[in-house]
């Protein structure tokens, strides 16, 4: 129970990474809002946290707006008491829809939807609990951002991999500039997952090809994808009192990419 009664805000919960890890930290007692622009698929998580007896409710978010983030925190409070974690998970793919991963194929369009869900989203995120944590004034507060190995080295789209690096980098800046008020933030990097991420959503959830699969597991030295709870764990980590003493770091959860 290394979250029991502590109340937590996920973005991005209605899939991937979000949804795993609304299961994993309710399963080690936090009480969890669910946050996510897809109201089904959010509202589906909530059904799978209760069905396990955890305890989650609902909230539609979309990350762009900060009064949206404000909504979430609100409920997070009015439901529970209080704000003990954030956790900044929602984010986007490139966008192709027939067009290629590189700079010169993407357009304003592209730009102004991977900054606006992957970036300014994390800084509201980030900036909402910050002031909460203030307003709770007991030196207690965790927040953790979904970045991306593709924020870290040189892989992915230009685009994609820019946003990330810029939320790396917020978290280790805000790390230091909250610390002296006892709040603690860090990042999780995921590598290659085969999630939702990306697909449409008459797709979401369906079955993956047998040549993706393992495409994607031969892109990490020990040999297998990386899954959603992988990283849901990782941010767990983060997010528990084992971490205590951690702050500004940025976890990779490659099997060994960046080391290879």
């Amino acid at each position: 129970m290394l979250l029991r009664d502590k109340s937590v805000v996920i973005t991005g919960a209605g899939s991937g990474v979000g949804r795993a890890a609304s299961l994993i930290f309710a399963q080690q007692g936090a009480r969890v809002v669910c946050s996510d622009l897809k109201e089904e698929w959010a509202a589906e998580t909530v059904r799978q946290v209760r069905d396990a007896g955890g305890t989650a409710v609902m909230q539609v978010c979309d990350v762009r707006r900060e009064a949206d983030l404000i909504a979430a925190i609100n409920r997070c409070v009015a439901e529970f008491g209080r704000l003990d974690i954030m956790f900044n998970n929602a984010g986007v793919a490139t966008a192709t829809d027939g067009k290629g991963h590189r700079l010169i194929d993407q357009g304003d369009d592209d730009f102004d939807r991977l900054v606006s869900i992957n970036q300014r989203g994390v800084y509201y995120g980030c900036r909402q609990a910050v002031i909460r944590f203030h307003q709770q004034g007991d030196r207690q507060g965790v927040i953790v951002n979904t970045a991306s190995v593709a924020g870290m080295v040189g892989m992915g789209g230009v685009l994609y991999g820019s946003t990330k690096g810029a939320v790396i980098q917020l978290t280790r800046v805000l790390a230091i500039e909250v610390a002296k008020d006892g709040i603690r933030v860090n990042a999780v990097c995921p590598c290659g997952m085969l999630t939702n991420f990306g697909r449409p959503d008459d797709r979401a959830f369906g079955a993956v090809s047998p040549e993706q699969v393992e495409r994607i597991n031969k892109m990490h030295p020990l040999g297998r994808a990386i899954t959603p709870q992988d990283a849901a764990n990782a941010a767990l980590f983060l997010a528990s009192d084992m971490a205590k003493n951690i702050t500004g770091v940025v976890l990779p959860v490659d099997g060994g990419y960046t080391a290879a």
